[in-house]
């Protein structure tokens, strides 16, 4: 998630948000949070219009970062939007982890019945062939 983004649903100005991240950068390793570069904050920037407002650090947080932000910043509004977004991102993990699950078991299915769908097409296909070359021309001759 952006810092601008993150800012918003804490209720904070981002610039606060970014100090409170640099007086506990131990915390924000490379894995936690990172800083776009120039390039990829134009893109951003083609991509999203409300990135052209100012207020934005350029600061990107990982699922972990999200979570440390908890312990950087205190205020109740803080916490509970926190444990919001910790919430959701576990929501979205599982919905992943359920549609890998649910995708694999179509590939095995796909693998065990190819063949004899691919048979059941083919004859399919040769029956419209027949249909449509039993129809009568109109027109003249």
């Amino acid at each position: 998630m952006l810092d601008k983004d993150l800012a918003e649903l804490y209720g904070v100005e981002t610039k606060a948000l970014n100090q409170a991240v640099k007086r506990n950068t131990e915390r924000f390793p490379e894995d936690f949070m990172f800083q776009l570069t120039r390039e990829e904050v134009k893109m951003a920037r083609s991509q999203i219009v409300t990135l052209q407002k100012g207020g934005w650090g350029n600061y990107a947080f990982t699922e972990l970062g999200v979570a440390m932000l908890s312990s950087v910043l205190k205020s109740k509004k803080a916490i509970q939007v926190n444990i919001q977004i910790i919430r959701t991102l576990a929501k979205i993990r599982e919905l992943l982890a359920t549609n890998e699950a649910l995708h694999r078991k179509i590939m095995e299915i796909e693998k065990k019945y190819d063949g004899k769908i691919k048979e059941i097409f083919d004859v399919m296909g040769s029956l419209l062939d027949e249909k449509v070359s039993k129809k009568r021309e109109i027109g003249f001759k």
